[in-house]
């Protein structure tokens, strides 16, 4: 049988419910074998200031513990360089057989983008994608864009209505000095406030 895998790549910083909730989504509508959190080292395009890729990591690791479902892995953030999506997933692809099929999981509104993503022809070929979107949020345009594009990437859209919770959100909450609980694990929110995360101290 082909294994199923999903790939949720982002910097996590730090990772929410939104996060846990659409990766449990598309582990169970696409009958997944497990999906793996991919936290993000030096990110290509992000140009504020990031929380130590270590901690996005444990932050991480505490927050899927209890899924036995739910994997993370270090490989972007041992290679200490900036990696992009393509980067990841041939790696994935050598370190994996053959038969199995890799469910790379984002945000509806990044994959309209994703036809300027470095390497896209062979991004098309490697994953299937999976659009996570807000309830609400309008995908017409995405779909026009990749029906026109030279590449013909698998694109598959899921609705979470957990998604309007944002990393940025928990950030503000936590240095306006506001409860982030019920947005992020208690493992997670315990986490935060033992490392001072976010505070601007």
């Amino acid at each position: 049988m082909t294994q199923r895998i999903g790939i949720m790549g982002g910097t996590f910083d730090p990772i929410h419910i939104g996060h846990l909730v659409t990766a449990q989504e598309v582990y169970e509508r696409f009958d997944l074998d497990k999906v793996i959190f991919m936290v993000a080292g030096k990110h290509p395009l992000k140009q504020r200031h990031v929380t130590p890729a270590g901690q996005r990591l444990e932050m991480v690791e505490i927050a899927i513990r209890d899924n036995p479902h739910f994997e993370a892995s270090d490989y972007e953030v041992k290679r200490k360089k900036v990696t992009y999506t393509v980067d990841t997933l041939r790696h994935l692809h050598n370190v994996y057989p053959e038969d199995v099929e890799f469910y790379f999981i984002t945000g509806a509104d990044a994959l309209f983008e994703i036809i300027e993503w470095k390497d896209a022809h062979e991004l098309a070929e490697m994953t299937i994608l999976v659009g996570a979107t807000r309830p609400g949020y309008t995908i017409e345009q995405a779909q026009q864009r990749h029906e026109h594009a030279e590449e013909k990437f698998d694109i598959r859209y899921l609705e979470v209505p957990a998604l309007a919770v944002s990393s940025t959100d928990v950030r503000h909450r936590v240095e306006q000095g506001r409860d982030v609980r019920y947005l992020v694990t208690d493992g997670v929110a315990d986490y935060i406030r033992a490392h001072n995360l976010y505070t601007g101290k």
